[in-house]
């Protein structure tokens, strides 16, 4: 439980350090907040590694996989400010990342899912599409509330920790192109070990997953024909993220929580 709380706490840490750079106007800078991010991140991991360690293989139920997600996005918000990106994606990324290591600490560690090399696959395809999906509905918020505030003239302090709106939709549109290739291969590896939807319970998933799957793709094509910006691209983005939300997290939560099954 130690290694959890140190967790939950640097993450916290970092959110704090780059809360308090915002609000004296300034860029958050790497060297006051990603010391204790990339310890949280390493923390995090271990959490899971040691669970994995004391049932002899990979926990991916409910909570284990919300945590592995949140994870995954702390990772990516690391990578993005190591590479010149927004670092404010931390003030919300950092505190769900420590939200969800303690949930899954509190709910427990349940029995080794024994899956195949197929499954696994498909899974970590998964997990990593969901949560760089996960990052690219942050950033469509982020770019909402930006272009709302510019819309209304109102200059706030947190406005300049964000970069210039063209770069930050770019930056949006890359993230969800990454999240469509690694949901393709999530699709496709799903294809492997899938004989009867209903029988194995995931008529519900894979309709809501396809349909995720092809709202992102739509959104790629009308930015790459048509231009597509702004609100479009914020309502698009985020509606794809719901249908997945609810394909993977909705089905487990109601097969696993719910209905007690595997």
């Amino acid at each position: 439980m130690t290694i959890v709380l140190i967790a939950a706490v640097l993450y916290l840490l970092a959110s704090a350090l780059l809360v308090r750079t915002v609000m004296r106007d300034a860029r958050p800078a790497m060297a006051a907040w990603a010391a204790p991010a990339a310890a949280a991140v390493l923390a995090h991991a271990a959490v899971h590694l040691r669970d994995w360690h004391a049932i002899g293989g990979a926990d991916l139920h409910f909570f284990a996989a919300l945590s592995l997600v949140g994870l995954g996005m702390a990772a990516l918000t690391l990578l993005y400010a190591t590479r010149g990106h927004t670092a404010a994606l931390g003030v919300l990324v950092f505190p769900i990342a420590a939200a969800t290591v303690a949930i899954h600490a509190g709910a427990g560690t349940a029995s080794a899912e024994g899956l195949d090399w197929r499954l696994q696959l498909h899974a970590w395809f998964a997990l990593l599409a969901y949560a760089t999906l996960a990052v690219a509905a942050l950033l469509a918020l982020l770019l909402w509330a930006q272009e709302r505030a510019l819309r209304r003239r109102e200059f706030h302090r947190w406005l300049h920790a964000l970069p210039p709106l063209t770069e930050l939709e770019s930056l949006l549109f890359r993230t969800v192109a990454a999240g469509f290739v690694m949901l393709s291969a999530t699709l496709l590896t799903g294809m492997l070990f899938v004989h009867d939807l209903l029988a194995q319970h995931l008529i519900h998933k894979t309709l809501l997953s396809v349909l995720s799957w092809l709202v992102f793709g739509a959104l790629l094509v009308g930015r790459w024909r048509y231009g597509w910006r702004g609100n479009r691209a914020i309502g698009w983005t985020l509606t794809a993220m719901a249908l997945l939300v609810l394909a993977f997290f909705g089905s487990k939560f109601v097969l696993e929580l719910l209905l007690q099954r595997g």
